[in-house]
């Protein structure tokens, strides 16, 4: 890897004595990163916990992911793409350093690709990393009476949407900050994507957004495939509460954070989303940095 600056960012803290570790089933070369994961546990002398799924082989006497409970690991090792990121991160509290190797096609979130997995963890175990702090999401969907209807957290986006049926739906947004609020507007369209700072290069950037960088303190909404010209993107700043709901027909609406979970909405059900009180630490090594980053996986700029 080569040496240049560092962002300024608070370091891991070592020793590491658990490591948590998720993968992606039937990767190319998953076999051999998973013995080379556990010969340098035996090697440094730390605990691996792999999520139950690959518990098998080298793994198969490790004590489960899932079997910490609500107690956090020193660490979270992710091989796959971002998709497994995303979801090992919802597996551990937020907080816990998660550490990405790309075993998948983009990889953005993760830090080293495959080949480099043993340089990097000695890198890492040698205190030669950083922690990048990125912002969260949360929503909550509550009923007419006010009734909580589930809860949900993302790294990247929540995204309002039909499930079944492709049809389209009327969704009005107002935002709420302490005792004020105002209507936003409303539109008509497939859906409606809410993204942090790290989300705005996925779904919603796909979708038309614009690119934020990690750390400001914003969320974006996105409208997927809108019925008007007038209806653009919208950047907010990272306070108060945004209220969607639709207008006419909810059933069949569904919530989903980070393409990982799910919850169903009812009629006069309404989603309220506000900036995620904790934050997800992504280990980085000398000379990665977010444009560097957008530039060799984007080819932004070139």
């Amino acid at each position: 890897m080569t040496e240049r600056v560092t962002p300024a960012g608070p370091g891991l803290e070592l020793p590491l004595e658990r490591i948590g570790l998720v993968a992606r089933d039937q990767t190319d070369g998953l076999g051999s990163a998973l013995e080379l994961v556990q010969g340098l546990a035996q090697e440094q002398g730390f605990t691996l916990f792999p999520e139950e799924r690959i518990r098998s082989g080298p793994l198969a006497d490790s004590p489960p992911l899932e079997s910490l409970g609500s107690d956090a690991p020193d660490l979270l090792l992710s091989l796959g793409g971002d998709g497994t990121l995303l979801r090992g991160a919802t597996m551990v509290p937020r907080g816990t350093p998660v550490l990405g190797v790309n075993m998948g096609h983009l990889g953005f979130l993760t830090s080293i690709p495959a080949e480099e997995l043993e340089e990097g963890l000695e890198a890492m175990m040698a205190g030669r990393c950083w922690l990048d702090q990125r912002n969260t999401v949360e929503a909550a969907v509550v009923g007419n009476g006010g009734e909580d209807h589930g809860e949900t957290w993302a790294l990247n986006d929540l995204v309002l949407h039909k499930g079944g049926v492709a049809r389209v739906v009327r969704l009005s947004l107002a935002i709420q900050n302490g005792s004020q609020g105002e209507e936003i507007g409303s539109f008509s369209g497939d859906g409606i994507i809410v993204a942090t700072p790290t989300g705005s290069t996925a779904y919603s950037l796909s979708a038309g957004g614009p690119i934020l960088v990690p750390d400001m303190a914003s969320l974006v909404v996105t409208p997927i495939s809108p019925h008007t010209l007038a209806m653009r993107p919208l950047v907010l700043p990272a306070r108060g509460e945004l209220i969607i709901e639709a207008v006419d027909r909810a059933e069949d609406l569904v919530l989903t954070a980070d393409g990982q979970t799910a919850i169903p909405m009812g009629p006069g059900d309404r989603v309220r989303i506000r900036p995620g009180e904790k934050r997800v630490a992504l280990v980085r090594f000398p000379g990665q940095t977010f444009f560097e980053t957008l530039r060799r996986k984007l080819n932004w700029a070139l």
